[in-house]
């Protein structure tokens, strides 16, 4: 079975309700019809229920099952319109703006929903920015408490791989944090570590990444990810890390013994900490095209609440998976 099929199995035993607001968009659709199918969660679609069900048709699929809420017609329109009035007011919001911003923002309509506790979670992105799906989640959600900042992350499944957790990986930060300071990287290995195991089940064994193993290479970009280890040690004893640590030395046994022979995570690491958002991206993104890997995010961690965003380059198979994924998240919140 693979690691996709096991969360849904955990989605199903207790079914959440997770909002996909981007309704006008066809892999939303035909993502929405399998999920319901599949009895992974109950979803809601945001909009216009006519012209939703009329692309329903047009894309041959079912969408019986879905509840579909119109924010013009929408029967707790009001108590969303105070909710987010509240929520923003000492930021300048006004109870005009707030009903302005609901009635036309899908998205923000869906956070409040999980809000008001009407929904347990929501999925967008495949037709939005990241700043766009990530922006009302911050201002209304907040973050977890105890949460310095939050962070990016994909689960990454590659085919016949006997690395990581048998070819399952998380890697961070791929789609938020641009440049993070080391302490910031330090703060991103904890939440990742504890994405994984709530996520995966086994023990996360992580790896801070750089293009040095322990001082092969001088660069302050090499004493960042140095610095974030030792930040990472002193104030997360429980984690296993180590770093800085080059990709094959956190990977492969062979040469971890060369280039890390000390090293307890060396070899042996399922959770890769990249120094900055180029890296991170461009390494989940390499590795899902010419890997062929099943890549599911970007996961948002350390909001109060699961808002997970997509890829615009998602199929709606990955959009199923990450519903899956912030349906068992919610289970754990």
């Amino acid at each position: 079975m693979s690691y996709i099929d096991v969360i849904k199995d955990k989605a199903r035993m207790d079914r959440k309700t997770i909002v996909l607001p981007e309704t006008t968009d066809k892999r939303t659709l035909i993502a929405a019809a399998n999920i319901i199918k599949e009895g992974i969660a109950n979803i809601i679609m945001i909009g216009n229920e006519e012209k939703i069900m009329d692309g329903a048709t047009w894309l041959e699929i079912e969408l019986e099952g879905v509840t579909i809420i119109n924010p013009e017609t929408c029967e707790k329109l009001d108590d969303y319109v105070n909710l987010l009035y509240e929520t923003r007011k000492s930021k300048g919001m006004t109870p005009e703006k707030a009903r302005e911003i609901l009635l036309n923002d899908y998205l923000t309509f869906g956070v409040i929903m999980v809000k008001a506790n009407d929904a347990d979670g929501m999925v967008a992105g495949a037709c939005h920015a990241t700043a766009d799906t990530l922006r009302p989640a911050l201002q209304i959600l907040k973050t977890a408490p105890g949460v310095k900042l939050v962070s990016g992350f994909f689960l990454m499944c590659v085919p016949d791989c006997e690395l990581g957790d048998n070819g399952t990986f998380l890697f961070a930060d791929c789609g938020l944090n641009q440049d993070p300071t080391a302490e910031e990287l330090a703060a991103i290995a904890d939440s990742s570590a504890r994405s994984f195991k709530s996520l995966v089940g086994s023990k996360p064994i992580i790896a801070m990444l750089s293009h040095s193993t322990k001082g092969s290479a001088k660069h302050e970009l090499v004493d960042k990810v140095v610095e974030a280890t030792r930040i990472a040690h002193q104030q997360y004893p429980g984690l296993a890390i180590d770093g800085e640590l080059q990709l094959d030395a956190a990977l492969v046994p062979q040469v971890a013994k060369s280039k890390a022979p000390d090293s307890e995570v060396a070899g042996k690491a399922n959770v890769l900490i990249f120094p900055n958002l180029d890296c991170g991206n461009i390494g989940y993104k390499l590795v899902q095209r010419l890997a062929k890997a099943e890549a599911y995010g970007p996961m948002l961690q350390g909001i109060a609440k699961p808002v997970n965003d997509l890829s615009r380059g998602c199929s709606w198979q990955d959009i199923v998976g990450v519903v899956a994924l912030t349906a068992v998240q919610a289970q754990l919140s």
